[in-house]
């Protein structure tokens, strides 16, 4: 997906996401982790499924807020 490679202080920048998103996504993560534990294996789609595409957005929700957290969206006011 990337075209060139990330400069150092892209890829600082990128680590320090990422431990943001682990910090924010723990509970999610946890939550992921004992419902596949818990899951038969002979049935592990149906509302199983489900739980873990529902877990997973809320991973990638918390992961682009962590983000935009990040961005500039200040704006000046009148000048």
């Amino acid at each position: 997906m990337r075209s060139a490679p990330l400069t150092p202080e892209k890829l600082a920048e990128a680590q320090a996401l990422a431990d943001a998103i682990r910090a924010a996504t723990a509970d999610e993560i946890e939550a992921l982790a004992q419902t596949l534990v818990a899951t038969e294996a002979d049935h592990p789609f149906g509302a199983t499924e489900f739980k873990l595409r529902d877990l997973g957005h809320r991973i990638a929700a918390k992961a682009m807020e962590q983000h935009l957290a990040r961005k500039k969206t200040a704006t000046r006011g009148p000048v």
